[in-house]
């Protein structure tokens, strides 16, 4: 991973355009080829950034990220304050909590009780960013993305997208269907979640178990 500190401006070119005015920024260049431009408040999300598959090229003072569908991310080098490069090596990935893996579990075996017509394809479906938790299809034959948490946030929701912009990439499985589960999911991820197109499903643990009505519905 490289850790670039610098002075710079950020233009966008694509299906939108946007521009960063100079400022001492960070920019993450990462070994999967991402690149993400952040600053010092924001919390964890960038400013701006570009996803793999993209190429990226660095001449007289500037960065330029380009994907295949022609969008350009463009970093002009004013001033470099630190350029660190380091080796992090292989992630074990992300362990969920017993809850979470109890929940994940429990959904496979009932996955009607989100929509009658979903039906599990695989728990855990592979992608080079990460498992899904389940992989399903609804009765017209839509993959359907589902992500499981105890508590539903907005990174929640930003992960299922990234996953789901990972299958869209496979015409077997595009277009697919985000769905946010979670026992209790925050206001504020649910309106981020649908506006972005994912249904939310807030869930009750007990009746998953089936301790307190074997006919599961909808709660």
């Amino acid at each position: 991973m490289r850790l670039l500190v610098a002075r710079c401006s950020v233009t966008y070119e694509g299906r939108l355009g946007a521009r960063l005015s100079p400022a001492i920024r960070l920019v993450l260049c990462k070994a999967d080829g991402s690149i993400a431009i952040h600053s010092d408040t924001k919390a964890y999300k960038p400013l701006n950034w570009m996803n793999p598959p993209c190429t990226i090229e660095e001449s007289d003072g500037t960065i330029v990220a380009r994907t295949p569908k022609g969008e350009t991310l463009r970093i002009e080098l004013h001033e470099i304050l630190q350029d660190t490069t380091l080796e992090l090596g292989e992630d074990a990935g992300l362990e969920k909590d017993g809850v979470e893996a109890e929940l994940q579990k429990l959904i496979a075996a009932r996955v009607a009780a989100l929509r009658d017509d979903f039906t599990l394809v695989r728990r855990e479906y592979p992608t080079d960013i990460g498992p899904v938790d389940l992989l399903c299809r609804d009765g017209d034959g839509r993959a359907v993305v589902i992500e499981v948490k105890r508590v539903g946030d907005i990174a929640g929701v930003d992960q299922l997208l990234r996953y789901q912009e990972r299958l869209d990439r496979d015409p077997g499985l595009a277009p697919t269907l985000g769905v946010f589960v979670a026992q209790q999911i925050k206001p504020q991820a649910k309106v981020y979640a649908e506006s972005k197109g994912v249904a939310c499903i807030q869930i009750d643990l007990d009746r998953l178990r089936g301790d307190v009505d074997p006919d599961l519905t909808l709660f």
